[in-house]
């Protein structure tokens, strides 16, 4: 079967990172797998062509199509001839709703990667975008989130499809795992001593992640515990910062936070950390709190998305935009004993090992798959409300 995935980019991030995962265990000897991503091919496809899979690009310099870039796709789609085509996110939802439908698709399938969207957060066009994807979602096939929230949010926006899709997010428990020799290597590579407790935030620069509410409670629990240092990772996490590093500056933590940027060695980070953190107000199924339970770390989490689902009772979840709360949840952890926290750690694991495996999640996509080619008709689709 031929699945044509299309994705805004791959760069690191979330869904990027989501599907890299899933074509990496989908069976191929029932799966033919094809990616495009609208802007350029990034790290992630640079990996996903290791697999042995085709990746394309289709040069757009926005997020906004082109006549030269739509019809790139339209010709991809005819070549390969799929029996679904698979969009991730909501421009490639749109994008992939018209060309499909054009190019005769017989299954239209979307990817929903997050939950509630705060207006002053994002530009006007995505919600004109939203408006535009509600009218027609009754079009795809099925509609995939990756969260109860997010399906309960889109459906505030007036998504109707015939067909809802809840698929968490999975994770690689052979790539992520515990390991002391990693735990001690990258301390010293930050000048520490191998006890030093160190909290990290692996999150790109982006408002809804609130590194401000993340940098205000390391300052409330630097003034118990200044032992304790502060990792950050993503996208425009950096000395280039200037508000990230002006925030840090007026805090006072300039010498206990390192800003580490983006980095491809994140699961050796996640594997050094004593405690993870979740300071978003907004999420829907954040990959780095299942990669940290998955590597033994327990996690402090906002209550958001399906974050306090994800940690169940492995670790703590607390209200967002409350930094006190969040200081209070990191001086926990580490008040625990060494068994206690051995318990904590093997709990975590477990949690993500029994519900959320990489493995375990590619078997739903795949079951969703055949079922979809089995009830299409090879018809063309029709846009009408």
């Amino acid at each position: 079967m031929k699945i044509l995935h299309l994705i805004t980019d791959l760069s690191i991030g979330g869904a990027e990172m989501m599907l890299y995962k899933l074509l990496s265990r989908m069976d191929r000897s029932h799966f033919q797998n094809v990616v495009i991503s609208m802007t350029d091919i990034g790290i992630v496809g640079i990996r996903t062509e290791a697999l042995g899979i085709p990746v394309y690009s289709l040069g757009m310099h926005s997020k906004m199509p082109n006549p030269i870039s739509f019809l790139r796709l339209l010709r991809l789609l005819h070549g390969y001839r799929p029996m679904i085509l698979q969009s991730w996110l909501h421009h490639a939802d749109l994008l992939g709703l018209l060309a499909g439908n054009i190019a005769r698709v017989p299954a239209i399938v979307w990817n929903l990667r997050c939950s509630e969207l705060i207006k002053d957060d994002h530009p006007k066009s995505l919600f004109w975008i939203l408006r535009l994807l509600a009218k027609f979602s009754h079009v795809p096939k099925a509609v995939i989130v990756n969260s109860s929230a997010g399906r309960i949010a889109h459906e505030r926006l007036g998504y109707k499809p015939v067909r809802w899709e809840v698929i968490p997010n999975g994770f690689d428990i052979d790539t992520y795992c515990p390991s002391s020799d990693v735990y001690l290597k990258f301390r010293q590579s930050l000048g520490l001593q191998g006890k030093t407790p160190l909290i990290g935030l692996v999150a790109r620069f982006d408002p809804m992640k609130d590194h401000e509410n993340f940098l205000k409670a390391a300052s409330r629990l630097y003034n118990i515990r200044p032992d304790v240092h502060f990792v950050l990772v993503g996208r425009e996490i950096d000395k280039k910062n200037a508000s990230l590093v002006s925030l840090t500056s007026s805090l006072g933590l300039n010498r206990h936070v390192h800003l580490l940027g983006e980095r491809c060695d994140i699961a050796n980070i996640i594997k050094a950390l004593d405690i993870a953190a979740s300071s978003s107000y907004g999420e829907s199924f954040p990959n780095a709190i299942g990669e940290a339970m998955s590597c033994g770390v327990p996690c402090v989490v906002t209550d958001v998305g399906d974050s306090a689902r994800i940690v169940g009772d492995t670790g703590i979840v607390v209200p967002p935009r409350n930094p006190q709360a969040l200081a209070d949840g990191f001086l926990h952890l580490l008040a625990m004993n060494e068994r206690e926290r051995e318990l904590l750690s093997m709990a975590a694991r477990g949690r993500i090992s029994a519900m959320f495996s990489i493995d375990t999640v590619a078997r739903q996509y795949e079951k969703l798959y055949f079922e979809i080619a089995n009830n299409s008709s090879k018809g063309k689709h029709v846009l009408q409300k």
